[in-house]
């Protein structure tokens, strides 16, 4: 079964509720016949729009090809929340890296938020950022962790927009008692992400970028030049950028041993009214190691993600997967009315970093963004961008990561994935 279409059809997007609040695009054409470009990337959603736009900007000849329709994966229907550095702590990654990397890690990270919000002024693109996104702790040992990272943060790397909550403050500003407290990072944010790949991908074909939806690739033969095979065509490119996140199936080996496909879900709520929880436009996750994250939308209604799953389907009751989580935050909202509910897929890697790669001289990858993949990966087409342009400087750093193979093989790894993934749901209902 192939994962691209194990939950949807060809070319038509899901029911989120970003669908139902976004403007379609025009379709841009299926790939018909053979063509040439200096750089083929494979995977229209924001690594893939990045890289395009960045290179057609510098006046290369850029061809992108999507099999299903831009910001279709998880680009188009993620939690939209922006948050700030990796999905490891910068402590974290002082002890591993030491203070030099970590300090380039954290500059990257930085420049990548900075980044995404220029993209989204200087293009016009009506992606709705706003300020503000909260980290919730379950136990005071989390509370006391948070804090500490929030003053190192402060102290090395001068970053001073986090604010310490205590449990009352916390419950004044998302509405639930669940939290024994938590930190507000005002340098973070939240978007509408399938609004923000729509953008992107009209400011890439502005600047002469190709487009091709409904494209899919069916053989990558890396060489010099490279040849991508699609069903009704091929393209021909000096350079192949593979964006294909956690799609990346068997186009290439080396890649799909370190990137790992999971699944989760969203739900939007009725329009809530006064009963709104959130007392400031801000997003919010927790500590669960399967995490829930949640927002409200203009019109009060609560988007909230929580539940994550390992096989290539979708549950047939996406919104009783998620109402469980959600009710265990916002008991007040137990019954309330689902209007939309759907799934993604993404991508982790074994310690929850990027992988960034060349598995061959002329292609480059990167995927496997661990749910913080909304500044990370629009920052990784610049990186990409870079690379090929001959400035490998940032490619190299995060190429420097050490990302393990997954155990197992392709066979094995998903098997053992859901084992240890259903341990830690076990800790997260136990509190542990």
């Amino acid at each position: 079964m192939n994962l691209l279409f194990a939950n949807e059809q060809p070319g038509i997007f899901t029911d989120s509720w970003y669908a139902a609040t976004s403007t379609p695009l025009p379709r841009f054409p299926a790939l018909r016949g053979d063509t040439r470009a200096d750089v083929c990337i494979i995977g229209a959603g924001y690594t893939g729009l990045s890289a395009a736009l960045h290179l057609a900007q510098a006046g290369l000849d850029v061809v992108v090809v999507e099999a299903h329709g831009v910001g279709f994966g998880a680009s188009g229907r993620n939690g939209g929340q922006v948050g700030s550095g990796f999905n490891k702590g910068q402590s974290w990654l002082e002890r591993r890296l030491g203070p030099g990397p970590a300090q380039a890690l954290w500059d990257l990270a930085e420049d990548a938020k900075s980044t995404l919000r220029g993209m989204i002024d200087d293009n016009g693109i009506d992606a709705s950022w706003r300020d503000g996104v909260a980290r919730c702790c379950r136990f005071d040992s989390e509370v006391r962790e948070a804090r500490d990272e929030s003053e190192m943060l402060a102290q090395r790397y001068d970053y001073s927009q986090i604010e310490p909550l205590d449990r009352a403050q916390l419950a004044a500003l998302i509405g639930t008692e669940a939290y024994a407290g938590g930190v507000l990072d005002r340098g973070a944010g939240h978007v509408h992400p399938l609004r923000l790949a729509f953008g992107l991908a009209q400011a890439a074909a502005s600047v002469g970028a190709q487009i091709y939806e409904s494209t899919l690739v069916t053989k990558l033969t890396p060489n010099r030049p490279n040849v991508v095979t699609t069903e009704q065509g091929r393209i021909t490119a000096e350079t192949v950028i593979l964006a294909t996140n956690g799609y990346i199936g068997d186009l290439d080996a080396k890649v799909s041993a370190r990137v790992m496909p999971i699944n989760n879900y969203i739900v939007a709520t009725e329009p809530l009214g006064d009963a709104a929880p959130l007392a400031e436009d801000i997003a919010a996750n927790d500590t669960r190691f399967v995490v829930n994250y949640w927002r409200q939308t203009p019109d009060k209604r609560l988007l909230f993600g929580g539940g994550e799953s390992y096989g290539y389907r979708f549950p047939d009751d996406i919104a009783a997967k998620v109402r469980p989580a959600l009710a265990q935050v916002y008991p007040q909202l137990a019954e309330v009315r689902i209007d939309h509910a759907w799934g993604g897929t993404l991508a982790i890697t074994s310690h929850r970093l990027p992988h960034f790669a060349r598995p061959s001289p002329t292609v480059l990858s990167a995927a496997g963004y661990s749910g913080h993949g909304v500044a990370l990966s629009v920052m990784a087409g610049r990186v990409l961008a870079e690379a090929i342009r001959g400035t490998t400087t940032r490619f190299d750093l995060l190429a420097g990561l050490p990302t393990m193979r997954f155990p197992g093989g392709a066979a094995a790894r998903a098997p053992l994935l859901a084992l240890a993934m259903r341990w830690y749901s076990l800790r997260d209902r136990l509190g542990i």
